[in-house]
């Protein structure tokens, strides 16, 4: 197999660890760099306007490709994919793709990350009868004032909530809904939130505002940190730890004292949790990236499109990983610069 450090589980899985001894668990797969959104902190409109060079068709990975990729990566150990963009509604080919990944052995988890904007009733069913697990809708505000500002296009809020709906019709659960909040922006729609969903089996995650890519004008003044977030909920609605389901995942969970359903918190800024992170991306042309801050992707494209085995390309997958010493967020400081850094809107956060 090479000279990576693997072990073998008690399944007969491979299991495939980073050079800080991190296994590999989770694959983000973004399947188109497009999206109908124009988010601050992702997509500002002044540097993707509409003469902004997208991927031609030619150049995304075939659903061929992307199953063939999963497919080798799950033999080196991944057990959760997670498909996103962009938008990956955006991408026609959705359904079969979904059907394609959820039928490959190993996989024990599939999720999709969306806008909302495209996932109505019959797009969730259809998702769900593919084979998807769950959904995870983003939603900055309830406030239609700010949500539109938030969204940069004027997306209405309502419609949104109508896709959270349609993927707990749909049995896509449990749906989570992610807040990034970003101080001067959105930090009184918390509470409200917060308050919209308790009770409902919707579980909120509030994202501390990152410093992903170089386009969205970070600053670490412009973060409220995890504890502010907890804080102005706890004081309204008692909180209480909740320990982790699996190991690495991104969010901190917290239940209500109540038991009216549990919250998360994503601290990569506060707290961060490098030192558990167990995610490869895949970029919709083809790109490696072991780390959402990351200035180079290493090119598969290239080896999948050149005839190469498929011990070839999984010798070339485990290497990538085997290499991996990312830990940005435990080393960002207030003067840490990074020129070039990859955009969220081509690794999909």
């Amino acid at each position: 197999m090479g000279d990576w450090q693997m072990t073998e589980t008690r399944e007969g899985q491979q299991k495939l660890f980073d050079a800080l001894s991190r296994p590999l668990r989770d694959l983000r797969m973004s399947l188109t760099d497009r999206c109908n959104f124009r988010c601050p902190y992702c997509m500002p409109i002044d540097e993707f306007g509409p003469h902004h060079a997208f991927l031609r068709r030619d150049e995304l990975l075939t659903t061929q490709e992307l199953v063939r990729t999963a497919r080798l990566l799950v033999e080196l150990g991944v057990e959760k994919i997670r498909l996103t963009g962009g938008e990956p509604l955006l991408r026609s080919e959705i359904i079969d793709i979904v059907g394609a990944l959820a039928s490959l052995d190993g996989v024990q988890d599939m999720a999709l990350t969306t806008n909302g904007s495209l996932l109505t009733k019959a797009r969730a069913q259809a998702l769900a009868d593919a084979g998807l697990q769950r959904v995870t809708v983003s939603l900055d505000a309830l406030s239609s004032h700010i949500a539109t500002r938030m969204n940069g296009v004027g997306f209405p809020v309502d419609r949104v909530l109508r896709a959270v709906d349609a993927a707990l019709a749909a049995g896509l659960s449990p749906v989570k809904v992610n807040v990034v909040v970003r101080r001067g922006w959105n930090e009184e729609e918390i509470l409200p939130i917060a308050e919209r969903f308790r009770g409902t089996g919707v579980i909120v995650r509030f994202i501390e505002y990152m410093d992903v890519g170089t386009s969205n004008g970070w600053r670490l003044e412009d973060v409220v940190p995890a504890a502010e977030i907890l804080r102005k909920i706890g004081e309204v609605h008692p909180l209480e730890p909740v320990p982790p389901r699996v190991p690495g995942e991104v969010a901190t969970r917290y239940r209500y004292l109540d038991g009216m359903g549990e919250i998360g918190v994503i601290h990569s800024v506060s707290h961060p949790f490098c030192g558990g992170c167990n995610r490869l991306r895949l970029t919709a042309d083809g790109e490696l990236y072991t780390c959402l801050f990351a200035t180079n992707g290493k090119p598969l494209k290239p080896l999948l499109r050149s005839g190469a085995s498929d011990e070839e390309v999984r010798a070339f997958l485990a290497q990538v990983w085997h290499h991996r010493r990312d830990a940005y967020s435990a080393v960002r400081t207030r003067e840490t610069k990074r020129i070039g850094k990859v955009e969220m809107s081509r690794v999909g956060g």
